[in-house]
């Protein structure tokens, strides 16, 4: 019973399966991860609560619970939690169609937004809906960066220029909108914004490891204190409030929560793909594995109790995750000193930041958005499947130009019309038969191989459907056809087919049928054991008769040749039977 229960727990808890085995060293290396990451955290976390639309203190609160939180609950030791750039410009767009930016209403809405992101998570976690998350392909997901990024760095330029601009999810509204006040810029806050832009990027070059972000909202802060900043125009942040986070009523109501789940479900997929992703890449580096619904648990876990506590939505970052792993973190307990550093940073450091600039910020999330653009990404889609590197494009047009929302959807639009292409219109090969063996290979890839005559032997790459029963048909006419030759038999190679459902079988029938009409015979062989009885429930093999099922594709064509041979008096069998032999010797395929 006790063994049970332990099991019961370790399965729910994952602390609970390294925790015991938790050392000192371990512990040190931890809290050397976690205060670094938290040092990062503390500038990245005001920035991003930007993008959001939010007060900065605001991405302080969410760097605090949801990192004390994943540790219980999560599986990946290196992931660091926190506020994340794509995940606050999907709140900022889904939030800000419903309120104004600034307003009580539009932090209650993020928060109930940040509640409602977390519960999707945990109930698709413990439903074990992990694999929903594969609507997210990679060229989506790769699309989708790349529009962000840009959405997020436009979305700066009025805090970079010193002018008052209005917020979208548009690029070329904030392009446009910058241009038309591009003659009320602020010198002195465009000069302190490139500034910094310039240090980020040179710090990051030649100096990866020290904490860009950190250096200049410390520098930025203590110039705009010494030289008077606010009182020559620049803006800054002014009065943060100081302490920890305060708990949280949801406001809800029923109008709020149907306008933000849709929202909501978009987020928690983009959250759950992207921290995956993640984990999957330090897991493979440190020989351990992930549980992609517990991650799901762990995410929305950390979601739902940081919204109780003021929080706003937080996910992995890639950036402070690979500084996490870089730094020694060896279990999901570095979130929790990290946490430690924003929880003192909210006690006692906050009226420091009264003097940070804005224009720094923008400088911070300007450098960080630009920083999304994978170019790499792009060209790998393009060289694996062109067709995918259009999808990302497609996804990133209709993002910048549609809506964040919109783009996503549309993306993984595009990715099942293009799976549907795909198995409307498989890969088939025409196989030939490889002389000295009872083998059969492509004809296109094998220099060995033969074509018989009248005989087409057809290995189709892809499970039978209706969507490609018509393909598969007009192929074998087609194919036919343009060689010239009559074909009076097909045999199909049905070794690679595990199992066929309802559908599938019609899709055989009709293809049967087809070719019946055409007066071409159709000859199944290498049918595994249950496939073979579900064809024969069928009907498949009272159209066919049991002659046209066959145990190899050799067997297949030695039976038509002999019928063959019976008919006309001819002795094709014995020449084909002269060719074979009991050898397997493997064929060389053909350069490339």
């Amino acid at each position: 019973m006790w063994q049970q229960a332990w099991a019961s727990i370790r399965d729910s808890l994952p602390i609970a399966q390294w925790g015991p085995d938790y050392t000192t060293t371990t512990l040190r290396r931890d809290a050397t991860a976690g205060l670094t990451v938290g040092a990062m955290l503390i500038p990245q976390a005001m920035a991003y609560a930007v993008i959001a639309g939010m007060p900065p203190i605001y991405g302080l609160y969410a760097g605090l619970v949801p990192l004390l939180t994943y540790p219980l609950f999560g599986t990946s030791r290196q992931l660091a939690i926190g506020p994340v750039a794509i995940d606050m410009l999907i709140v900022g767009a889904g939030v800000g169609a419903l309120a104004q930016g600034g307003t009580e209403r539009y932090a209650a809405l993020a928060i109930l937004l940040t509640a409602m992101v977390g519960a999707v998570q945990v109930l698709m976690g413990a439903m074990r809906l992990g694999f929903v998350a594969s609507l997210l392909s990679r060229p989506v997901i790769a699309g989708l960066t790349a529009a962000a990024s840009l959405i997020i760095a436009f979305s700066q330029l009025g805090n970079l220029l010193g002018v008052e601009l209005g917020r979208s999810q548009y690029v070329h509204v904030l392009l446009w909108d910058a241009v038309q006040h591009a003659g009320q810029t602020h010198p002195l806050t465009l000069g302190v914004g490139l500034g910094c832009i310039g240090l980020l990027l040179g710090l990051s070059k030649w100096a990866p490891r020290v904490p860009g972000p950190l250096v200049v909202v410390v520098g930025g802060t203590a110039a705009s204190w010494g030289f008077g900043f606010a009182q020559q125009g620049v803006a800054v942040i002014g009065s943060v409030p100081t302490g920890l986070p305060s708990p949280a009523v949801w406001s809800v109501r029923l109008t709020d929560l149907n306008a933000l789940f849709p929202v909501a479900v978009t987020l928690a997929l983009v959250q759950f793909m992207k921290d995956v992703s993640l984990g999957r890449i330090f897991a493979k580096r440190h020989g351990y594995s992930i549980n992609p619904n517990q991650e799901l648990i762990g995410i929305g876990a950390g979601n739902v109790a940081g919204s109780l506590f003021q929080g706003i939505p937080a996910s992995g970052s890639f950036s402070r995750s690979a500084v996490n792993d870089q730094a020694g973190a060896a279990s999901p307990l570095a979130n929790a000193f990290a946490a430690g550093v924003i929880a003192l940073t909210l006690l006692f450091l906050t009226p420091l930041f009264y003097y940070l600039p804005m224009p720094v910020l923008a400088a911070i999330i300007i450098v960080s958005g630009m920083g999304l653009i994978d170019l790499r990404e792009l060209r790998s889609l393009f060289r694996a499947r062109r067709r995918d590197g259009y999808i990302a494009l497609f996804t990133a047009g209709c993002t910048l130009f549609i809506g964040i929302q919109e783009g996503i959807l549309l993306g993984i639009g595009a990715s099942l019309v293009a799976v549907l292409f795909r198995m409307s219109r498989p890969n088939v090969a025409e196989l030939g038969h490889v002389p000295g063996t009872r083998r059969f290979r492509d004809l296109d890839r094998f220099e060995q191989a033969l074509r018989l005559e009248n005989i087409m032997v057809l290995r189709v790459d892809a499970a039978f459907s209706f969507a490609n029963a018509e393909y598969l048909h007009t192929f074998i006419l087609e194919k036919s056809a343009h060689e010239g030759r009559p074909v009076g038999h097909v045999v199909m190679d049905g070794s690679s087919i595990n199992s066929l459902d309802a559908t599938a079988t019609d899709a055989l029938f009709s293809v049967a049928e087809r070719l019946v009409e055409e007066d071409i015979e159709l000859h199944l062989a290498g049918l595994v054991g249950p496939v073979r009885e579900t064809v024969r429930r069928a009907g498949l093999h009272a159209l066919l008769g049991e002659e046209h099922f066959h145990l190899t594709p050799y067997h297949a064509v030695a039976s038509i040749l002999e019928r063959a041979d019976a008919e006309d008096g001819t002795n094709r069998l014995a020449e084909y039977l002269d060719k074979t032999g009991p050898e397997e010797r493997a064929p060389t395929p053909k350069a490339t």
